[in-house]
């Protein structure tokens, strides 16, 4: 039986969302700004940097939780249209309880996994796409092989973007696996981690960002002034440095 519960932590209106164990999410009511976990910081500059600032954009979250991001997005973009796929119903309506939304906060929660929630989805949809899924602490292979990661192109909004996390640790199969699929997906891929990680001293959160056209190019100056000036400093690498540190990987075709 999976057990879910929401714990309080030390600021008075902060509060983390645990699943079996896990943390799986930490949610402030009284500032959906601060972003406690590092690489739900480096989502949300990624978003940040997608368009203009306050300006709304429509994101869909494949994987939701404590719905931490979106409260983000709807807090630093009001009017964002935003959709989540998080097929753990009884989660949902935990963290509905226990962490309401505020109201007419645009984000809707579906409770569908994210093959078929993003299967449904229109043509050219979303401006930004976040896979942020986990099962027993590992991102399902359904999720970075090809036909879910050519779903994500096709839902894309021309100069939409994707961002995957991914945990992974040197010499980082999973992430070549990964940044194959989205390359010959979705198109250009950057990607961020912590300077440990990246070292291979230890085990932590690729996150990949991936778009097509000329949908990177001011993204990555935006991001490496903000991993610089970030209070968990990052790195972010440009396509040559992806290629240099995590290409030779094959395309996922399948699960399994």
């Amino acid at each position: 039986m999976i057990q879910r519960a929401v714990v309080a932590t030390e600021h008075p209106d902060a509060f983390r969302v645990v699943v079996d164990g896990r943390d799986q999410s930490h949610v402030d009511l009284a500032d959906p700004t601060r972003l406690a976990f590092d690489y739900v910081r480096r989502m949300g500059d990624v978003l940040d940097a997608v368009a203009p600032a306050g300006t709304p954009v429509r994101v869909v979250h494949v994987g939701g939780a404590g719905l931490t991001l979106p409260r983000y997005v709807a807090a630093t973009r009001p009017g964002s249209p935003q959709v989540v796929l998080e097929p753990d119903e009884e989660l949902t309506a935990l963290v509905r309880a226990e962490l309401p939304l505020p109201r007419r906060s645009g984000i809707k929660v579906r409770p569908v996994d994210g093959l078929a929630g993003v299967a449904a989805l229109r043509d050219g949809y979303a401006g930004a796409v976040v896979v942020d899924a986990y099962a027993d602490g590992v991102v399902p292979e359904e999720l970075t092989a090809a036909p879910f990661l050519h779903d994500l192109a096709r839902v894309l909004a021309p100069g939409g973007v994707v961002l995957l996390n991914l945990a992974d640790r040197a010499p980082f199969a999973r992430g070549r696996e990964a940044v194959a699929g989205l390359r010959a997906t979705v198109g250009r891929v950057l990607l961020s981690a912590e300077p440990a990680t990246l070292r291979g001293r230890r085990a932590g959160n690729l996150l990949l960002v991936a778009g097509a056209g000329p949908a990177l190019d001011g993204l990555l100056a935006t991001l490496q002034r903000s991993a610089a000036t970030s209070a968990a400093p990052y790195r972010v690498l440009d396509e040559r440095q992806v290629s240099d540190g995590f290409g030779g990987g094959r395309v996922r075709t399948g699960p399994g």
